[in-house]
């Protein structure tokens, strides 16, 4: 990845709008900024979220609060707290979120 042609700036999260996204239960809640080809989003998921779909994008996602539960569609579960991570590439392993008790991500994509 080259990031080129992106000025230094500060992001105020609090001042991006929200956009919302239902899961097959619960919602997410999406702020998001767009830097050349780089997505960059606050995410929050509402306690008892599940995913609508299988993802096959690249992310790397760090878990800011709550805990994230990340399922591969091998059937690999992980479980993310705050101060956790993970990455993966387009088109590897397709993955979905739940969250029981509801979790805030920072994600680059």
């Amino acid at each position: 990845m080259n990031m080129s042609g992106i000025a230094f700036g500060t992001t105020d999260w609090s001042t991006v709008p929200r956009t919302e996204h239902q899961g097959d239960a619960g919602v997410a809640y999406w702020h998001t900024q767009q830097f050349g080809e780089i997505r960059v989003r606050m995410v929050e998921y509402t306690p008892g979220y599940v995913a609508d779909h299988w993802c096959s994008k690249g992310h790397i996602l760090l878990c800011l609060e709550g805990e994230l539960t990340t399922e591969l569609q091998d059937g690999r579960v992980f479980t993310l707290t705050p101060g956790m991570s993970y990455q993966v590439a387009d088109g590897a392993e397709a993955h979905r979120s739940i969250t029981a008790i509801g979790a805030k991500l920072f994600i680059v994509d």
